[in-house]
């Protein structure tokens, strides 16, 4: 019983760690080519019409600053990798002019969006660990444990990498409006985004569960086993004592 109990644990933080892989994956790779669901998939869409060089509206990704067809599908050029989201620098507009002033002048924007990929990055190696050990977890106490641990350090930076994401692209959808250029943020990308959080921690939960299935049953069955040998021994004990009464 114990052990369908922890095989039925370790599925379910198996599938959870999957799901949050994929939808971190999803995101992770949205904009860095023109197909579906990639050019769908971002984080913040400005009306930049007013902004020289700019095409009317402009989406960020984590590879590149996209244009938005007539059919509201992303078109991306080359992609770079950590991709920044900084819009007066030669990286997005290169200009200042129509740019909210808050932009200007500073490194935050800047900081913040390329420090969201790298971390993301650590969250998906621990996260592909904790699934490959997740099979491990399906028939051992020790691969149950193991997977929880990598779940949690990915749920660690996964939680890092949201948070970030989330505050510097709120800040700039909210600088943009407060500026006259409608922005809203990309629904799929922050939903894909916390959903894996709860996700990997479902997983950290589930993966722990099963470690911990039948630890009592286990140590009471070596108990009694233990009883046994005494008892057995203690048995053999006072026939040797009688015998050498018997005998002197």
């Amino acid at each position: 019983m114990a052990l369908l109990s922890r095989a039925a644990l370790g599925f379910l933080g198996l599938f959870f760690t999957a799901s949050a892989l994929l939808l971190m994956f999803l995101t992770f790779l949205g904009g860095a080519r023109n197909s579906t669901p990639l050019n769908i998939i971002y984080f913040l869409q400005v009306d930049t019409r007013t902004i020289p060089g700019a095409p009317d509206l402009s989406r960020w990704t984590f590879w590149n600053l996209c244009r938005v067809n007539e059919n509201g599908k992303s078109e991306c050029g080359t992609s770079y990798p950590d991709f920044p989201f900084d819009p007066p620098s030669h990286r997005n507009f290169d200009t200042t002019t129509n740019i909210p002033s808050a932009f200007v002048g500073t490194n935050h924007y800047f900081l913040t969006s390329r420090f969201t990929f790298p971390f993301l990055l650590m969250a998906l190696f621990f996260a592909v660990i904790s699934l490959f050990t997740g099979f491990l977890a399906m028939c051992t106490r020790l691969g149950s444990y193991l997977s929880s641990i990598m779940a949690w350090v990915a749920l660690f930076f996964q939680i890092i990498s949201t948070c970030l994401m989330t505050a510097v692209y709120v800040q700039g959808r909210n600088k943009f409006n407060a500026n006259g250029q409608t922005a809203r943020l990309g629904v799929k990308a922050f939903a894909f985004m916390w959903t894996a959080v709860a996700c990997l921690l479902l997983s950290c939960i589930l993966y722990y569960m099963g470690g911990a299935v039948g630890g009592s049953s286990e140590s009471g069955y070596s108990g009694r086993e233990h009883r046994r040998r005494g008892f057995f021994s203690s048995q053999r004990a006072a026939s040797v004592r009688s015998n050498k009464e018997a005998n002197p």
